[in-house]
């Protein structure tokens, strides 16, 4: 296991050496696994280390930065470590949304936590999860390398607002168009009297 006291910094420096020049290219790098450290995302996408929220906005999209996910586990990854990390739902969320054109030229665009700007599109899908506890939907933004922001409920109400029916494969079907694409929030038989 790294050591708790080192192991941040170290790891910081690493990231911020990686990513001196641009976006570190993690999908290309394999360095051996060096263990779990204390770190978690909690659902709400604040970070912690050793329990405590990392109150450095900085510092957090630094590791948002080297984020990587492999076999449906969470790690940081520098050209030198990989670490594990423990993800409660999605590893970023959507915070803003700014449209752009209308109809089927529209785009939404969101902005995430680590404020990044996402156009939803062929490259970037959302979808729209059942949501257990409350039998409702949890929306998600594909940000890259199958890493996921969930849409804040705020924004998920936009999202409905700027919803429409549409037949897909012989049914009909409640959901949000963005950069040419129809995303499918459910059956729109099952929203009656919801909208």
């Amino acid at each position: 296991m790294p050591d708790p006291k080192t192991g941040l910094d170290a790891l910081a420096g690493d990231a911020k050496r990686a990513g001196a020049k641009g976006p570190p290219p993690v999908h290309l790098w394999n360095p051996p696994f060096c263990g779990d450290l204390d770190m978690r995302i909690a659902a709400d996408g604040t970070w912690f280390y050793l329990k405590t929220p990392i109150g450095r906005p900085a510092l957090v999209r630094l590791f948002s930065s080297v984020l990587k996910r492999e076999g449906g586990k969470f790690y940081l990854v520098t050209p030198v470590e990989k670490v594990g990390i423990t993800v409660d739902d999605a590893p970023f969320t959507a915070v803003e949304m700014k449209l752009e054109g209308e109809g089927v030229a529209r785009v939404l665009n969101f902005r995430t936590n680590v404020d990044d700007w996402v156009a939803a599109g062929p490259d970037h899908a959302l979808r729209f999860a059942p949501e257990e506890e409350t039998g409702g939907l949890k929306p998600y933004l594909h940000v890259r390398r199958d890493l996921w922001a969930l849409v804040t409920r705020a924004l998920f109400y936009d999202l409905v607002e700027l919803g429409e029916e549409r037949e897909v494969d012989g049914r009909r079907m409640f959901g949000v168009v963005s950069g040419g694409e129809f995303y499918v929030m459910a059956p729109a038989d099952a929203l009656k009297g919801l909208r």
